[in-house]
């Protein structure tokens, strides 16, 4: 990616220079390294700004997510609770009823 990122910079400031055609040949290679350079550097922070995101991204996800399992281990917990006492509660009836 690095190396397809410098050929389009180059290409680019060689398009660039193309449209000056007063520009001397040293000039033109000045005007192609520091606009090549210029680019990437704009890459590197955009791609240090997408990094960031996704790292705290990750952790606003993981922290719902956990969440999120904290609050489904509650109702499953208080599920099978009811259960069993409603199990045992029936039972209780039901051996009352018997007698």
């Amino acid at each position: 990616m690095a190396r397809s990122e410098r050929e389009q910079a180059q290409r680019e400031a060689e398009a660039l220079c193309a449209r000056l055609p007063w520009l001397t040949t040293g000039q033109a290679e000045d005007l192609t390294r520091h606009f090549t350079e210029q680019r990437l550097g704009l890459t590197r922070q955009a791609l240090q700004v997408t990094a960031d995101r996704a790292t705290r991204l990750r952790g606003e996800y993981e922290a719902r997510y956990a969440e999120l399992r904290r609050a489904l281990r509650i109702r499953h917990t208080l599920g099978a609770c009811l259960l069993v006492t409603f199990c045992t509660g029936a039972g209780s009836a039901t051996a009352l009823l018997a007698r």
